[in-house]
Order: C-alpha cells, then structure tokens, then sequence
C-alpha cells in the first residue's frame, strides 16, 4: 500500500474523529482512564475504529493520546505504557485490516502534562516519556506518529526530535492554538509550523480548541511549506445536565472542512465533539478533491500580541468572590433632560450599600434618556454602572459599537435583553430591529471577549465584558423559562437577574432551579409603595405578578402606612434571598430611592 504521504499528492484525505466523546456518550464516566480501556474493553475501542472506517475515514487514531507514564501515573498505571500504546496501535491496525480499507494508523501522542521547569525539579526525562509511548505505538503497528493537541513550541519539538529517531517514521505534528493564532507564549502559529516543517515534520498543523469557523479562518492566515492537516473540533462545548456536547451539525462541519481542503488543507478530520456522522458527511465532502496550493497571505504573521482592554472598574462578580453580599440597584434614566433628582438617588443609594446602578434601555419601549450617556456619567461620580442593552433598537453592527464603547470607557457591565416590541411603547411607528436576540447578543459579546467582532475582524485586544441576562421566576410555565436560562448560560452569561419576587416560595423554588447552572442569580425585589401601585404592576406590567396574599396586605394601604408594609414585605424578601443566594438586585419605585435606601441599609445591617 502506499504511504499517506504518496497518497496527499494525489487528493485531500479524511482523518476520523473524536474517540473520547463517543466512549462518554457510550457509557464510560468522565474522569475516567479512556486509554486503559485498550486492554480492558479493547472492543469497544475496535467498534469505534470500525464506525470511523465504514465513514470514511483514511486515518485512524489510537486511543493513545494520555497513554505517557506521567499522565498514567493519576492511574497507578504508569509501569504500562508499552502495553496500553502496543494494545492500542494493534487494535486500530486489527479494525483496518479487517474492514479491507485503505487507511493507514496514526499512533496519538498528546502532551505530557508536566512543563519543563517541573520536569527538571523532579527529575523527569520528558525525552524518555516520549520514547517509551511512541516506541510502543510503532512496534504495536501505526504507520505514522500524530502529534497532538500541543501547546508548547518546545515540547512539540522535542516530541518530534524523538519520534524520527525511532526510525524515521512519518510523522504529523498539530498545535492547539485559539482563535487568535498566538499560542500562551505569545509564539505565532505560521512561524511555529514553519519550524516544525524544518525539523523534520512530514506535516503540521492545528486540532482541537477551535470549532470549523475559527479554524477556517487560521487556515486562510498560514501558508506553512509542508503539507496542512487540521482536524476542527465540532464548534463550541455545552454543558447540559452534567454532560458537555457539541451542537454543529455534520453538514455544517463537512461545509466548512472543505473550504479548508480548498484553502490548501490536506487532511482534514475532526477533534472534539465531532462524531462518525460528522466524518461521514466529511468524507463524501472531500471526495475527488485535489491538493490546492496555498496562496500566502497577505500578512503572514500578526501584529503584536492583542493587549486586554486595561481594567480598573472591580467587577460584581470580583465581589462575591472576595465574600460580600452584592447589592445591584436599579435606577431607570428619567424620561426628561433634568438630571440632577437620578444622580442624587444614584449617589445616595451607593453610600448606603449598593455595589452598582443598573439602567435600563428605554424598557417597555418608552423613550428615556440614553442610559450609555448616563452611565458615563455615573462613572465619573464614582459609581459603577450595569447597563442593560436591547435587541429592539440597534442592528449588530449598532450593538457591537456601543459594547465597544462600554470597554473603551471602562464599563464592564451588561445585561443582555430581547426588548419589548416598539409597538407596545410610546412610538408605536418606530421600528423594531431584532437582528439577534438575547442569547445571539450574550454570543456577541462572548466573541468581542475573545478578541474578534461577529465579523471576524481582531480588535487587537480584549474587552472584559461581564455580560448577564435576565429570568421570570413569576412565569407559569417554569420549566420553560429554566430551558431558556440553560441557553443564555450557554451562550455566555455570567450572572443572572431575575424580575420582580414577591414572595418566599418563589425565591426558594427558584433557588433550587437554578443551583446546577452555577452562576449568581440576583433576585428582584421592588418595595411596594401603596395599594393603588400593586394592582397596576399587577395588571399592567409585564414581568411583574403579585400574587393574592401580598395584594391583600397591601389594599388600601397609602402614604406612610402604605409604604411601611411595602419595606416590611421586601425585607421578608430579601432575607429569603440571601439565605439562597450571595446578593440582591433592587428596583427603585419611581426614583423613590429613600424606600431602596432603607432596604441597602437593612441588608449592609445583618
């Protein structure tokens, strides 16, 4: 048969891919040794190989990548490296033979776990770990050594270094690199590949990290002189009920896995995430495609590496960290150009506790003044802003520059919200834009934390956004707005704030709801002020339901008497609150900051 290197002159190849997700989905606990099930359930390893093969797949990978002594040692299995590698290079030797493919076995070899100055301070020849796994992987049958998932320049080099001196066998050397292309060592991937190619690699390239996107676009950056293999991982990891998966779709990834053959990759498979369907839609995607010769970029390495937007403001999530209970207040911009009454409450309220103002953005569609403009202005009081941001009224070009220059300005604060239709506001003409909604922005502004607009471009830093969305614990159907606060969290949100809670039950329903997600969760209470206000929030205000036993206290109440039993039904709140969660989040009745002045005390008082 001819070698894989023969084979690439000739047309682009299809790598298979992940082995751990699979066995995950199959049974096998997290946290457990994946590598070992070589010699203890060797079939369930061949089926695998197997389901790959009958996909498509060219090359198969070992269930090797942890099998070095040093990572086995977590085990107590260090003293069987040369058998889990032999036992694994032969079962995915056995699986090839038997299914009458031409395909050949890459032995994986992963990183060892242990950096450079920690070998040295142990006494622990990395060289040698390297020698014992890869010695056993080819006498066991691979027909090439793979080289994954690195991060580490040196290392990698190393691994190299000692993987053609068994032999010379072919070998294929892949980085982990982020979106950004600078590895932790701030080295850039084309000129580390470039390196990688002189030393000796038959071919280089990226895995892992990155879904097809990101990877397309790393892709579309390098030109390395030897040949390019990368194998994308299937997009983003989720977490959902105690088990991590990957939502792209097989055409999705067999889509985009072809844009990288045709922009010059040469074997393509899959990392993390990514099942047989993947490979099979992979497979027929690939089919008859020729080796492209890559055009070299027009910039062939990065600037300097993306500075972090300098940071001063202490986040709320710092807070809790540190062990405080966190106040958040709201304090809605007023709807005329008079200022000074807000900036008096939003002062006051500060002194009496409150760790950050929170302003709405122009909520149900009334015109108010920009809360941006507002928050600038809080900043050079002295008090930090939480602003909320919708959907409704900006394009993602238009949203995207207004986070921009939350950053620019050192606001780091933003809630993340759909919007109330325009129609329901006072400019029942205006229009509503709606390009994304509030998980699309949450994934917005994940992005800019990474680095990069929605358009790909590099900012050349990164933002520190702390981005949080909102939860109706008052909806009937509970269980729906649960499925919709697990796709917010998924898609970036940090924190969680919740409307208005009038009652106990809901606050410890809530809590147990949402203990899993394990994020903070500010719950909402607005202090009552009268009974004529309970029947309107009741009846009129979305979000807002005050069930009958709170309404039955508050009837008839007015003036002092009825804000008296207003406070003393918040503070009955809150207390449940904070026995559930690390802060509050409290809305301020028409700038009647006194009321929420009062409740800041009584919580810095317990």
């Amino acid at each position: 048969m001819d070698t894989l290197l023969e084979e690439l002159k000739n047309g682009v190849v299809c790598g298979d891919g992940a082995m751990g997700t699979l066995l995950a989905e199959r049974g096998i606990p997290s946290g457990s040794c994946f590598e070992e099930l070589c010699l203890s359930q060797p079939e369930k390893i061949a089926a695998i190989h197997r389901e790959y093969l009958k996909a498509g797949a060219r090359v198969i990978t070992t269930n090797s990548f942890g099998a070095n002594a040093q990572k086995l040692s977590a085990f107590g299995l260090e003293r069987n490296v040369p058998q889990i590698n032999g036992a694994a290079a032969r079962i995915a030797r056995n699986s090839v033979d038997e299914s009458g493919s031409k395909a050949w076995v890459a032995g994986s070899v992963g990183p060892l776990g242990i950096s450079e100055t920690e070998a040295a301070d142990r006494g622990v020849d990395r060289a040698a770990l390297f020698r014992e796994q890869i010695a056993a992987l080819l006498e066991g049958g691979a027909d090439l050594i793979l080289l994954e998932t690195f991060q580490n320049p040196d290392e990698l080099l190393l691994a190299l270094g000692v993987a053609k001196s068994l032999g010379n066998p072919p070998v294929i050397t892949l980085l982990a690199s982020p979106e950004s292309g600078r590895l932790p060592g701030g080295a850039w991937i084309g000129d580390v590949l470039e390196t990688l190619g002189e030393e000796g690699a038959d071919l280089v390239g990226l895995n892992c990290v990155n879904g097809p996107q990101a990877m397309l676009r790393l892709v579309e950056k390098i030109s390395p002189t030897s040949p390019l293999a990368v194998y994308p991982n299937a997009g983003r990891p989720t977490y959902q009920e105690g088990r991590i998966g990957y939502g792209t779709t097989p055409e999705y990834f067999a889509d985009l896995g072809r844009k990288m053959a045709e922009s010059g990759a040469m074997l393509v498979g899959g990392c993390c995430g990514t099942m047989p369907l993947h490979i099979k839609a992979l497979a027929a995607s690939l089919k008859g495609l020729k080796p492209v010769l890559r055009k070299v970029p027009a910039i062939s390495t990065l600037e300097e590496p993306a500075p972090s937007v300098v940071v001063a403001e202490k986040s709320i999530l710092d807070l809790i960290a540190e062990g405080k209970t966190v106040i958040v207040t709201e304090l809605d911009p007023p709807k005329t150009l008079p200022l000074e009454k807000f900036f008096t409450a939003a002062e006051a309220l500060t002194r009496a506790g409150s760790d950050a103002i929170t302003l709405a953005d122009n909520s149900l569609a009334i015109l108010r003044v920009s809360n941006f403009a507002v928050a600038a202005m809080l900043k050079q009081r002295g008090v930090t802003p939480l602003l909320h941001l919708s959907c409704r009224d900006s394009n993602v070009i238009g949203l995207q520059s207004e986070l921009l220059g939350m950053a620019a300005l050192g606001m780091r604060h933003v809630l993340a919200l759909t919007g109330d239709p325009a129609k329901g506001g006072d400019h029942p003409d205006a229009t509503s834009v709606y390009d994304v909604n509030s998980v699309g922005l949450l994934e917005i502004i994940r992005r800019l934390n990474e680095g990069y607009t929605q358009a790909g471009t590099d900012l050349q830093a990164r933002p520190d956004l702390i981005a949080g969305c909102t939860f109706n614990p008052n909806a009937r159907n509970l269980d729906t707005q649960i499925q919709r606060l697990e796709r917010k969290i998924n898609a970036g949100a940090r924190y969680v704030m919740t409307q208005p809670v009038f009652e106990t039950r809901l606050v410890e329903e809530t809590a147990k709801r949402t203990a899993h997600f394990g994020v903070p969760v500010f719950m909402g209470v607005w202090p009552l002020l009268n009974g004529r206000q309970s029947v309107f929030l009741h009846n009129e205000v979305p979000g807002i339901s005050i069930p009958e036993p709170i309404m039955s206290r508050m009837s008839g109440l007015e003036g002092l008497e009825g804000r008296k039993e207003g406070v003393a039904i918040a503070k009955e709140v809150t207390r449940a609150v904070l026995d559930h969660f690390p802060g509050v989040y409290f809305m301020t009745p028409f700038l009647a900051y006194q009321t929420t002045e009062e409740l800041c005390a009584f919580v810095r008082g317990r």
